[in-house]
């Protein structure tokens, strides 16, 4: 069935905020492709969006850690017209520090956290530029912000995106392509179990609901926003932020090493 609003592709949808996603964007009338390692859970959810809004959902198993799976996702973006949006959704954290961990487990946060939404965002991108049109959500975190606060491989990781976002939607946005970097605080999903945590550790006042999130960034969707941070009560802070950091620019490249360095 086509729609006029298209298709949204939407990476890690089984369950917590790519769930809420693909319930949101259905009632809106986008066709969706759910994108995850747990088919049955995509099944179900499927199912019962099928049932209740009419639309059309097609699940795809993979695991964006695997080659194979990126590229066939990849070339999907890149080859289906159909598709309009895409929600870079997956990733996860790590039980315990960058020093409490081994290469495969670093080299799997990487691959799923930066690698896979990088090339997705590319193959997207493309198509979304060729035609005129089309929109990228990333899910970063506003541990891009705070990277003191807990991990720094993680909080680097929402950095990127946070950086890949911001340069990709100043670069594009003239050819038709819209980039927001959605920035959740703590959020009540499976990440905290799969990674070891326990989120109610957490005083309740700190930790958002996934339906919660997922409402107010649409609502940042809807205005045009590069960057969503739904938590954050007082807009002029990260303003503020943003105008410090812009003009720090002009100065961040000169033949002249700073006063402030010169020898004694």
């Amino acid at each position: 069935m086509s729609t006029p609003l298209g298709t949204a592709l939407i990476t890690g949808a089984s369950t917590g905020i790519g769930a809420v996603y693909a319930d949101r964007l259905a009632r809106r009338g986008y066709n969706l492709i759910l994108v995850a390692r747990d088919a049955a859970r995509m099944e179900t959810l499927a199912g019962r969006l099928r049932a209740e809004t009419g639309v059309t959902v097609e699940v795809l198993r993979a695991d964006l850690t695997a080659d194979a799976d990126l590229t066939a996702i990849s070339e999907r973006l890149a080859g289906d017209a159909a598709i309009t949006l895409l929600v870079n959704n997956a990733g996860m954290s790590l039980n315990g520090s960058l020093l409490e961990n081994g290469p495969e487990k670093i080299r799997q946060l990487l691959a799923l956290n930066i690698t896979a939404p990088t090339l997705l965002q590319a193959a997207a991108g493309k198509a979304f530029v060729a035609r005129g049109k089309g929109a990228v959500i990333n899910i970063a975190s506003a541990l891009a912000f705070a990277p003191e606060m807990f991990d720094a491989i993680y909080s680097g990781t929402k950095a990127f995106l946070l950086n890949l976002s911001i340069g990709s939607a100043a670069q594009w946005k003239d050819k038709g392509l819209y980039v927001q970097a959605v920035l959740p605080g703590a959020t009540r999903t499976e990440i905290w179990e799969r990674s070891g945590k326990d989120v109610d550790a957490f005083p309740p006042e700190m930790v958002m609901s996934a339906d919660d999130l997922v409402d107010a960034a649409l609502v940042g969707f809807d205005r045009g926003e590069t960057v969503t941070i739904p938590p954050l009560p007082d807009e002029g802070q990260y303003d503020a932020l943003n105008e410090a950091r812009a003009a720090m620019g002009p100065n961040l490249s000169k033949r002249d090493v700073a006063e402030r360095y010169r020898a004694a």
